[in-house]
């Protein structure tokens, strides 16, 4: 399935064509708190002439205890402030916000906007063999049941190798701050994840998706725990492959090489934790700057837009 051609398929005009004039022009990426780092990476390594503006929102982590209207709206003020940053793009590098307030960003948004939830279930069902696939995350996206929603919708969009999809679902909250201490390979860490990952172990699941930013630090554990023959789906590393092709499809993808000595990112928080340097570079595997601290105004929430892009791209 082509997602640059979903997302052009409704388009009225060529606003959204006329808002992407600069190739030059930065990605955003935001985030509720710092798990969102590992979708940044794989963004730099396939984009890797591309400038990216990374937002955390680390004052009011995490969003998975709060209601869904106050999600959307913190959604849309982190997207608001990407916005004026004047962004070619926006990944939403939360699956909390993927599940509960994607399409209301991607309804005010003048730019694309890319989600974690439908590229990973792409992925799934492109690479499983028996139609078995099972979802980890936290127990707010769990819940959501937008995993599930979306492999049911996309099964009948692109072709699979079995007919039918069985979904089994865990959720693993520990995870998180497992791979925020740096616990991959603590003996701890794996107790705790074959108590979670047991209901896989012997269902004939063949396909995993790693429904949270944070889990792909945990990636090589949660393998040697499961079964040799199953796969596993990094939601980030999916999401930032349609990030291209929709960059690329438009001819918008920058063509001048950063010079080595000029970093690729800016950084930015809503709130200092002096462990965000260390964490950062455990996640992306080198050394950040220090992020700037912000304070998102409600003013920053975007602003309604006249055109509504393709509603099956609502799925990212």
């Amino acid at each position: 399935m082509n997602y640059a051609s979903l997302w052009k398929k409704r388009e009225k005009k060529s606003s959204y064509l006329c808002c992407m004039t600069s190739k030059n022009k930065p990605i955003g990426v935001f985030d509720s708190g710092i798990g969102g780092l590992t979708v940044l990476k794989h963004l730099r390594r396939l984009m890797p002439n591309e400038r990216f503006i990374y937002l955390g929102d680390t004052a009011r982590v995490p969003y998975g205890n709060k209601s869904q209207e106050t999600i959307r709206m913190y959604a849309q003020q982190c997207a608001g402030f990407l916005r004026s940053k004047s962004v070619k793009l926006i990944v939403v590098a939360c699956n909390t916000v993927s599940a509960t307030a994607l399409e209301e960003v991607q309804e005010f948004s003048p730019v694309p906007v890319v989600g974690m939830i439908a590229p990973a279930a792409r992925g799934a069902l492109q690479k499983s063999n028996n139609g078995k696939i099972g979802i980890i995350g936290t127990r707010a996206t769990v819940a959501s049941n937008a995993y599930q929603d979306a492999l049911r919708i996309f099964q009948s969009m692109i072709p699979t190798r079995s007919e039918k999809i069985t979904v089994t679902s865990q959720a693993c909250p520990l995870f998180v701050p497992l791979a925020e201490e740096g616990w991959q390979e603590h003996e701890a860490s794996e107790l705790i994840a074959r108590e979670y990952l047991k209901t896989f172990l012997n269902d004939g699941t063949d396909t995993v998706i790693l429904g949270c930013t944070h889990y792909p630090i945990l990636k090589d554990l949660i393998a040697k725990v499961l079964p040799e023959h199953v796969q596993l789906i990094d939601c980030g590393e999916h999401a930032a492959e349609i990030a291209k092709e929709i960059l690329q499809h438009s001819d918008c993808l920058a063509d001048m090489k950063i010079p080595d000595h000029i970093e690729h990112t800016q950084y930015f928080i809503t709130d200092t934790t002096p462990s965000f340097s260390v964490i950062a570079e455990n996640f992306l595997g080198y050394k950040v700057p220090q992020p700037e601290r912000v304070i998102i105004e409600v003013s920053e929430t975007l602003p309604p837009i006249t055109e509504i892009y393709s509603s099956e791209f609502r799925y990212g």
